[in-house]
């Protein structure tokens, strides 16, 4: 028997517009036997918002004075919004509430921004994952994002492996961050950018042509944000169609150019992002990468974990 979970939802970005999906995604939690707290914020809602500013904020804000604390704080969907809270954050109190505590801030896309700015700001080291909405309310369950959402949440130490196209490349170790590419992009001269050095910089997004791709990695080139980084993981980019005029130019292009401007190793294939396999990354954590015959394998350490318990099942 697993240990139940307490997980507490909050919605900082965009309105959940797809209701059913937030309802079976609690549905889902709860027949798996965890408690899941704070539903009301899934049907709360201001023009395209889930809430007004001063509403969103109190979501996250609260997390500091939040008592008792759950074990997973977990974001309902994404869209647009944490953007404008992020100069209202409380970070030395979230800081003082959640810092070397068992607790698992996870969610991705719009969240990216709110990740990162907390990893600049409080040290915090949050996971980049499934959402209630469009993993946990999917039609199906994918089971490869519902296994490695708990393998990250309950293990000290885990290890990745996937197929990539990337030449052998010997161990090398860095901070793992990254998360939205658009979103880290947002951050680019703010307050918010974490200042990461000998990073392992994995990115992801969705509805972006690969020219506008490349433009996003050329801006981080140019500012001098890669030239600290070891490496380059690219997740799930998809969302997009090529057209006649593209004349061949595509995401193996846009990977290639910045392996010959950076001289950084770019390892492609793992599965993050908005796809529904995706595997959770925590944002701050250490990290060991390697190429070997055609797999890399990804070492990850260093973050909060709950404590241990077996792999709930879940009911489809």
């Amino acid at each position: 028997m697993h240990t139940p979970r307490t997980i507490h939802l909050i919605a900082p970005s965009g309105y959940c517009h797809n209701q059913p999906a937030a309802a079976l995604g609690i549905q889902r939690l709860q027949q798996a036997g965890h408690q899941v707290t704070n539903q009301a914020v899934t049907g709360r809602r201001f023009q395209r918002f889930a809430g007004s500013d001063a509403e969103r904020l109190q979501d996250i804000n609260a997390l500091a004075r939040l008592s008792p604390l759950p074990d997973i704080i977990l974001t309902v969907r994404g869209g647009y919004g944490v953007t404008r809270l992020l100069d209202q954050i409380d970070y030395a109190g979230l800081q003082q509430q959640l810092q070397g505590k068992p607790v698992a801030l996870c969610g991705h896309s719009d969240l990216t921004a709110l990740q990162l700015a907390l990893l600049a700001h409080s040290g915090l080291i949050t996971f980049s994952g499934p959402m209630l909405c469009g993993n946990f309310g999917a039609p199906e369950l994918c089971e490869f994002s519902w296994n490695h959402f708990w393998q990250a949440l309950t293990s000290p130490d885990f290890t990745l492996t996937w197929a990539s196209s990337t030449p052998t490349l010997p161990t090398l170790t860095g901070t793992l961050w990254g998360g939205n590419l658009a979103m880290i992009m947002s951050l680019v001269g703010t307050p918010w950018m974490p200042n990461i050095n000998d990073g392992i910089l994995v990115i992801e997004d969705v509805n972006e042509h690969p020219f506008r791709t490349e433009r996003m990695l050329l801006q981080l080139h140019q500012c001098g944000i890669l030239a600290r980084q070891r490496a380059i993981i690219v997740g799930s980019f998809t969302g997009f169609k090529p057209t006649e005029y593209d004349n061949g130019f595509g995401f193996v292009s846009v990977w290639q150019r910045m392996r010959e401007l950076t001289g950084l190793p770019v390892i492609d294939g793992l599965d993050f992002g908005h796809d529904q396999a995706t595997v959770t990354l925590p944002l701050g954590a250490q990290g060991a990468l390697s190429v070997a015959r055609g797999q890399a394998s990804l070492r990850i350490s260093g973050h909060p974990v709950l404590p241990q318990s077996a792999t709930p099942e879940v009911d489809g």
